[in-house]
């Protein structure tokens, strides 16, 4: 069994203007992202982490950074946990995209849509969950692993090990600076909390 902490990186600009983020380099945590980093670090640093790992992005690599230095760990990064690549929409509003035909299939049918020149749900489904695998084979004991990196990501991550249909992982809301704790089992998977927001609390 391997328990997962999956956490979403702090606030940037990009979102706080509705854009979208992608994979596009140079995105940095804004002050309240930074306020986040902050405050899951502290909420966080009682809960005994074999270690940490993380997107290679910069927004995720800075919102895990704070624990790591509280906990004396380094933050590996995974290739695998990085965002969705949305190709040729990277930089553009999400007010904009609204308007198209493409975003209302995002809405309704994301696991027949793929982002013009880059990757499909289904595709950001199976990297997430490949790369999710490889940490438990890493970590099968009861120890905790801290995984820092993006809405999508965790939400498609939940989706596949609730059983829930890809069509219907919009449904789900994952907020900047929150936890979804996974437990992963070798034929079986438990979630344990979802999007709890700092500060939080754990029974002893």
């Amino acid at each position: 069994m391997t328990t997962l902490f999956l956490i979403r990186h702090g606030e940037n600009d990009y979102l706080k203007h509705h854009k979208m983020p992608g994979r596009l380099p140079g995105i940095h945590l804004n002050e309240r992202g930074r306020e986040q980093a902050a405050i899951l670090a502290v909420t966080l640093r009682e809960v005994r982490f074999k270690a940490i790992y993380s997107s290679p992005l910069e927004r995720a690599v800075e919102t895990a950074q704070p624990l790591a230095v509280e906990l004396g760990l380094e933050a590996i990064s995974a290739p695998g946990l990085a965002d969705t690549d949305v190709g040729h929409w990277v930089g553009r509003s999400w007010i904009s995209l609204q308007k198209t035909k493409a975003w209302q299939a995002i809405q309704e049918h994301p696991s027949r849509f793929r982002f013009p020149g880059g990757e499909s749900f289904l595709d950001a489904q199976n990297r997430t969950v490949e790369a999710l695998e490889s940490i438990g084979r890493e970590h099968p004991g009861q120890e905790p692993v801290a995984i820092f990196c993006h809405a999508d990501p965790i939400k498609l991550a939940v989706a596949h090990y609730l059983g829930l249909p890809l069509d219907h992982f919009q449904r789900l809301k994952v907020h900047t600076g929150s936890a979804t704790i996974l437990s992963i089992h070798s034929q079986s998977a438990s979630l344990l909390a979802f999007n709890l927001i700092p500060p939080f609390t754990f029974p002893k």
